[in-house]
């Protein structure tokens, strides 16, 4: 059955491992994902745990309907107590390790204490072992995937691993898997590292057994129909998250040099067609997938020849692009390699580098401060891997913002003898979590959602892209529920609207496991709750209609609220 898989409790303290059934009453109130782990860190962490305690948790998730044949069903949730924020901590990544994680027996990992010496789990049909990692430590995400591989003897053992950075307990430190897949926001691979977990290896030969298999096929394949026909849908295939690109820098909504201002001149040079021209390799897709929104790249010639990867996406442009100064695409595809193989948060990384190198064209800190690096606007394709590197060895100035926004403030300001609110005020966060990589100003509904976000400034969490559509206000009304709506995306008027029904949605997926890109996120033609349930139902056996599920992300979102108020006193106040 769908719904068999277990929950493993893994102490790396005492050894011990026990694995239970998820009770059915569980499922109906979270279903799994995101919502289960919210539950379980709410109950498990006493509060006021360091995050960088053996008393935190992380957790490692597959959805409810993970590696089954609803459309996209592949995405991972790993949770735990904010190393950057002291909050929620909460990420997510497509790939293929939480199909392969259902098919060993499992839908959730829950890792607490701290080995004695680095080690990583072996995960195979219902079985774990604490395996020695002393010989990974220390190499990169690639190389500690190749040699899990090459010692188990298995090519199609998925991995989920830290690079140097979560090594080294840089708090905005991710998990990776694969050439590209991340669970970027919130510092999920400092807690991994924390506790000395370089790796997780996952192999699983289990089927998942269908409710109604005859069913379940033929609504996955017409929901699959349902997708493809959208311009949405055929806009992914083709130029990935980059064909939003050509449209927000029209429109005033990227981020350059900081915020300095909100176009490129020089934005042709980014567009698409020039990746395609290029770099462009292949294309390829996550489990389950039919839209493979995924570009392959290879840079062919100059000194970075032979370098390759998967990616970019729309973010990648501007945090590796346009928010630190960089108009080269090479710049922008040699930082993102560097991000992935050291496993670091992008989006942090460009909103510190950015800050810092504001506060040096400003004379607020000078070579001193930034142990020699010229850290001019004009030199950003040199700064920008050395930055990367230092903050992943903790070396250098990239140890002054190996933290986060919060300490990386407090360690300039101290050593400037500069006033912290003068300095912070060119320091974007929302909730200690770094500023994304576009201008909400101009977009109410935008700006509320990261706003309100309960990880912190967030894009993936409850953003309405379809409020930029200029939609007609009775398709508006249609998706979010009610009205009155306008079409005008620099108005107010139901706004508020959208971003409940998106907190909803989003959450639902990510209890679900499924691609966000697949819901109306980007497109009002997508799935939503209504299609949901029906997957639902077919898949498990569940009977949970439509607004159980709205309830059911209500639910799990109410918990997370919870949980920031008890752990940092976050509330209403907070949401700006």
């Amino acid at each position: 059955m769908a719904l068999n898989r277990k929950i493993a409790y893994i102490n790396l303290t005492t050894g011990e491992i026990e694995t239970k059934p998820i009770p059915e009453k569980i499922r109906r109130l979270y279903l799994g994902g995101r919502g289960l782990d919210m539950l379980i860190i709410n109950n498990h962490l006493k509060p006021g745990t360091d995050p960088l305690s053996p008393d935190n948790v992380s957790l490692i998730s597959a959805g409810l309907l993970g590696g089954t044949p609803a459309p996209a069903a592949a995405r991972c949730h790993i949770g735990g107590k904010s190393p950057v924020t002291g909050c929620v901590g909460s990420s997510n990544m497509g790939g293929f390790f939480a199909p392969e994680l259902r098919f060993a027996g499992f839908d959730h990992l829950l890792i607490k204490g701290k080995a004695e010496k680095p080690v990583y789990l072996w995960i195979h049909n219902g079985e774990i072992e604490i395996r020695d990692a002393a010989h990974l430590w220390g190499k990169d995400t690639f190389d500690t995937q190749r040699i899990i591989r090459d010692e188990l003897g298995d090519e199609d053992i998925r991995i989920l691993c830290i690079g140097q950075a979560g090594e080294n307990l840089v708090r905005f430190a991710n998990v990776r898997t694969g050439l590209k897949n991340t669970g970027g926001r919130s510092g999920m691979g400092c807690i991994l590292g924390s506790k000395n977990v370089k790796a997780i290896a996952v192999r699983g030969t289990m089927n998942i057994s269908l409710s109604h298999p005859v069913e379940t096929l033929e609504y996955s394949r017409e929901l699959e129909s349902q997708i493809l026909s959208t311009k949405a849908a055929t806009a992914l295939g083709r130029d990935g998250t980059m064909m939003i690109w050509n449209v927000t820098n029209t429109t005033g909504l990227l981020r350059y040099r900081n915020f300095q201002s909100n176009t490129l001149e020089d934005w042709e040079s980014l567009t698409i067609e020039r990746f395609h021209e290029k770099y462009e390799a292949g294309r390829t897709g996550c489990f389950g997938c039919q839209v493979d929104c995924r570009h392959r790249w290879e840079i062919k010639d100059g000194p970075y020849a032979g370098l390759f990867g998967e990616g970019p996406e729309y973010n990648t442009q501007m945090c590796m692009g346009g928010t630190v100064g960089v108009t080269n695409w090479e710049t922008i595809l040699v930082g993102s390699h560097l991000v992935d193989k050291y496993g670091l948060d992008m989006a942090e990384i460009a909103n510190l580098l950015a800050w810092a190198m504001e506060l040096y064209q400003l004379g607020y800190i000078d070579k001193k401060v930034t142990d020699g690096l010229d850290l001019s606007w004009s030199n950003a394709d040199n700064i920008l891997p050395i930055v990367i590197e230092q903050i992943s060895l903790r070396q250098g100035f990239g140890a002054k913002l190996a933290d986060g926004a919060k300490i990386a403030l407090n360690n300039i300001a101290g050593e400037t003898g500069k006033d912290e609110k003068e300095l912070g005020y060119y320091l974007l966060d929302i909730k200690g979590l770094s500023n994304m990589i576009s201008d909400e100003r101009p977009t109410p509904a935008l700006a509320l959602g990261v706003a309100t976000s309960t990880r912190g400034c967030d894009h993936l969490r409850s953003r309405p892209a379809i409020d930029l559509y200029h939609l007609p206000e009775k398709v508006l009304e249609d998706v979010f529920e009610g009205g009155p709506m306008s079409s005008d995306f620099t108005s107010y008027v139901g706004k508020a609207r959208e971003i409940w029904v998106m907190e909803r949605v989003f959450e639902v997926v990510d209890c679900l496991g499924l691609c966000k890109f697949q819901s109306i996120f980007f497109t009002p033609h997508a799935p939503s709750f209504k299609e949901w349930a029906k997957l639902v139902y077919y898949i498990t056996g569940l009977d949970i209609s439509a607004e159980e599920l709205k309830e059911i992300g209500e639910r799990a979102y109410t918990i997370e609220r919870m949980f920031n108020y008890r752990e940092m006193g976050m509330a209403r106040k907070d949401d700006t």
